[in-house]
């Protein structure tokens, strides 16, 4: 009887020890129901990896890149908790050929989750590619249709910034903006 009061004791404290265990209930979400998107691009370009990121991956590089102006405003350029001027951007992770960066929390507007990656891919001794990738959640737009031009809207832009990459990265110039500058 002793050996089976035993036993009895420890299954309920065994139990109570994993009910204790178990995490709290997750807060509700900001955004109940996301619908996360990533947009994947590249090109190749005929020069090695290290020269690329030399000449386009600087975090303000993208200034020179969108024909936008960029500054860093807080921090500095290349290390973690950077700022550019370009969507008050946070660099957030980096290796020797690439970064990612994310946009802050804005008062007022649902926030997307928005992140980008920027990163330099060695494909031969002599040439690589450019590889952007933009992750984010487009559930507050209206409906499907709305997130399909969004979508479209940003991959050209940014296939844009990846073509005036290539330009630079291979010795060439870019021209003058179409149109001033352009949005991001």
């Amino acid at each position: 009887m002793r050996n089976y009061l035993n036993k009895i004791a420890l299954a309920t404290l065994s139990a109570a020890c994993l009910a204790s265990a178990q995490p709290p209930p997750a807060a509700p979400l900001a955004i109940p129901n996301p619908h996360y998107v990533s947009i994947p691009m590249e090109i190749m370009v005929n020069r090695p990896a290290a020269e690329v990121w030399k000449r386009v991956g600087k975090y303000c590089d993208i200034g020179e890149w969108f024909q936008i102006p960029c500054t860093i405003i807080s921090g500095k350029d290349g290390e973690f908790g950077a700022v550019r001027s370009v969507a008050n951007e946070v660099l957030v992770g980096k290796t020797e050929l690439s970064y990612i960066y994310t946009q802050p929390v804005r008062e007022g507007r649902p926030y997307n989750l928005y992140h980008g990656t920027l990163e330099a891919r060695p494909v031969t001794a002599t040439t690589s590619k450019l590889v952007y990738t933009l992750f984010f959640d487009n559930s507050m737009l209206p409906d499907d249709a709305a997130r399909e031009k969004d979508i479209a809207q940003r991959k050209e832009r940014f296939m844009q910034a990846l073509e005036n990459m290539k330009t630079l990265a291979e010795g060439g110039t870019l021209p003058p903006p179409a149109r001033g500058p352009s949005k991001k």
